[in-house]
C-alpha cells in the first residue's frame, strides 16, 4: 500500500513588520535617547541683500542647519565609504518624507521664500545633518534712538511647534556657535556686519505648554557718513537762524535800526525752512519719525529757538520793555 502524502509545512513568519508599519514607526518622534529629542542648530548668513529701515525687513540668504540623532537610522559604517549617506534636491524631500525630522518654521520670513533647498547627511551612528538655504524677506524690529550711530540686530526666528519644548527642544554648542556667522564679504551699503547671536526664547503654547524658539541675530553698525551731511548739516545751520534774528539788531542813540517785523520775517522763513526739512528727512527716513532720538530732538530744539527768538523780538525791540 502507499503511503498517504505528507501535509505541507507550515509558512515561516516574518520577522520584519509590514511597510506601512516600519514607515509609521521612522516618521515618529525618536525616542531611542529619551526625551526632549535635543535637535542642535545654527544660521549662517551667507548673503545680505538689503536693509529696510522703513518696512522694518531685510532681504536676506541663510543657511539653516539642525542636528539630532535617531538610533532608528544607523547602519553599518560600510554602507557610507564618504562616512555619511548624503541625499540632495529631491532626494532629500523624499527621504524627509519617509522619516521624522524636527518641524522648524522661520516665524518671521515674509511671504514665501526667493528660493528654497534643502540637502540631509545621516551617519552610520544615527547622526543627522538637515541643511536648508533660504532667499527671503525677513521682519525685524529697528531701534534709532542713536541714529546715526546705531547698531541694529537683524533677527532670523526658528520654532517647532508640532511639538512642546518637553518633547523637541532646541540647543547649541561651541561649534553651532562657530558655524553662526556672516560669511566673509558680507555687507550691504551704507552698514558694516558684526557677529551672530543666539538666544533661547521659548514660545508660548496650549495648556500651559511653551514651545522650543531660537532667535538668531546678525549684528550690523550704520555708516554715520552717509547720514551727517544731508541731515544735520542743515539742522544745526538752520539753529543759528534764530540767534541772527536777534544779532541783526543794532542800536544807535538809543533806538533799535531793525524793525521787528522784519525780523519776524526772518523768523517765519526759518521756521518753514525747518519745516521743509523735517518733511524731506522723515519722508526718506520714517521710521525716524516713530520714537524718540537724536534728529526728533534737534527738529524740537529748532522750533523752540524759534519760538525764543520770535518772542525776543516782539518783547525787546517792537514794544522795547527794556527801555521802558
Amino acid at each position: 500500500a502507499e503511503a498517504p502524502p505528507a501535509a505541507p509545512a507550515p509558512a515561516a513568519a516574518k520577522s520584519t513588520p509590514p511597510p506601512a508599519v516600519a514607515a509609521e514607526t521612522l516618521t515618529a518622534l525618536p525616542r531611542g535617547k529619551g526625551l526632549p529629542v535635543v535637535v542642535r542648530t545654527g544660521v549662517c548668513f551667507v548673503n545680505l541683500e538689503s536693509v529696510e529701515e522703513n518696512e522694518g525687513a531685510f532681504v536676506a540668504t541663510i543657511d539653516l542647519r539642525v542636528r539630532w540623532v535617531d538610533l532608528r537610522l544607523r547602519y553599518a559604517p560600510a554602507e557610507a565609504p564618504d562616512g555619511f549617506k548624503e541625499f540632495r534636491g529631491a532626494a532629500s524631500e523624499a527621504r524627509l518624507a519617509e522619516m521624522w525630522a524636527p518641524d522648524v518654521l522661520l516665524t518671521n520670513m515674509v511671504g514665501e521664500p526667493e528660493y528654497q533647498v534643502r540637502g540631509l547627511r545621516i551617519y552610520p551612528d544615527g547622526r543627522v545633518e538637515l541643511m536648508q538655504r533660504t532667499t527671503a524677506r525677513f521682519a525685524t524690529t529697528f531701534d534709532v534712538e542713536r541714529f546715526p550711530f546705531d547698531r541694529q540686530k537683524l533677527k532670523v526666528e526658528m520654532v517647532s511647534r508640532l511639538e512642546s519644548q518637553e518633547r523637541v527642544a532646541f540647543d547649541f554648542r561651541q561649534d553651532d556657535l562657530s558655524f553662526c556667522k556672516a560669511a566673509t564679504g558680507v555687507g550691504v551699503d551704507g552698514w558694516t556686519t558684526g557677529l551672530v547671536d543666539l538666544r533661547r526664547e521659548p514660545e508660548a503654547g496650549w495648556y500651559g505648554d511653551s514651545h522650543a524658539r531660537l532667535v538668531a541675530s546678525l549684528e550690523v553698525t550704520r555708516k554715520p557718513g552717509t547720514s551727517l551731511a544731508p541731515i544735520f548739516i542743515p539742522l544745526f545751520a538752520s539753529l543759528l537762524i534764530p540767534l541772527l534774528a536777534i544779532w541783526l539788531n543794532r542800536v544807535e542813540d538809543g533806538e533799535f535800526q531793525i524793525e521787528a517785523f522784519e525780523l519776524a520775517n526772518v523768523i517765519i522763513g526759518g521756521l518753514f525752512a525747518v519745516i521743509a526739512l523735517n518733511f524731506t528727512v522723515y519722508s526718506e527716513y520714517q521710521m525716524l519719525a516713530s520714537g524718540d532720538n537724536l534728529v526728533a530732538r534737534l527738529f524740537g530744539l529748532n522750533y523752540i529757538t524759534l519760538a525764543v527768538s520770535l518772542v525776543t523780538n516782539i518783547v525787546l525791540f517792537h514794544f522795547q520793555v527794556l527801555r521802558k
